[in-house]
């Protein structure tokens, strides 16, 4: 077996980045919160990727034929209902092609209970703040899998960790569950897991990639946890659940 695990610093800010925003209107203080709540929630939505997997491809894509780390994400567009895949703080899309499979799943983080219900739950809104968002992206083929983070709106310059982990997320940060183990066993291990540890750059943006010569069990990775420090342990501030799965499901 073999396994990589790769740690990016400070990756580019994201190409929208610098988008200017419409500001809300001002009105009653319940209305406002709704409508901005609603103006957030609706700038994620489905991304399709049915030109970005080729069996073999190479390239502009990165290895594998998946779309390479460092390259601009397509940014999210309209979505359809609450959480399960396809919620207005939420946008997923994959494509089984040759034996390859590429999923794509983004989320806004919001607290539990929030008015719009999102897959993205932050924990502790001092590290990961209501509106930050988050990409995860995975690509198997015959060789393994690769795991890509990428996360726009955290504390600037800081350090975080994060892991795949067994359940999807729910109001309760024990509800993910442990760590996903290609075997199991007693201790943490990055080449036994799928460890995504990041440190934002001064936009508060960050990236990750982690590399295994070997696939998800059916039904056995359902989210990642951000973590308050790196490496195997650390309090859980945020929780995003992702359909992570074997090649041929993805």
């Amino acid at each position: 077996m073999t396994a990589w695990m790769v740690r990016t610093g400070h990756g580019p800010s994201h190409p929208n980045s610098g988008r200017r925003r419409t500001d809300v209107p001002r009105g009653p203080g319940v209305l406002v919160g709704a409508v901005a709540l609603l103006t957030l929630a609706c700038g994620v939505g489905v991304a399709h990727a049915t030109d970005d997997v080729a069996p073999g491809g190479h390239g502009a894509h990165g290895a594998h034929g998946a779309p390479a780390a460092g390259s601009p994400a397509q940014e999210p567009s309209g979505g359809g209902g609450p959480s399960g895949g396809s919620g207005p703080s939420r946008g997923d899309g994959a494509v089984t092609a040759g034996g390859s499979s590429w999923m794509r799943a983004a989320g806004v983080f919001s607290p539990p209970g929030s008015f719009v219900p999102s897959d993205a739950l932050t924990y502790d809104t001092r590290l990961v703040p209501a509106g930050a968002r988050i990409e995860v992206t995975q690509f198997t083929d015959p060789s393994g899998t690769r795991v890509g983070a990428r996360l726009r709106g955290l504390v600037p310059g800081r350090a975080y960790g994060m892991h795949v982990h067994t359940s999807p997320c729910g109001a309760d940060p024990a509800a993910a569950g442990p760590h996903y183990q290609h075997r199991p066993e007693p201790t943490a291990d990055p080449a036994n897991e799928v460890w995504l540890d990041f440190r934002t750059d001064e936009d508060g943006d960050g990236r990750a990639e982690a590399l295994h010569g070997w696939d998800f069990r059916e039904g056995g990775a359902r989210s990642v946890i951000i973590h308050d420090r790196q490496g195997g342990a650390g309090e859980r501030a945020a929780c995003f659940t992702v359909p992570f799965g074997p090649a041929g499901r993805v």
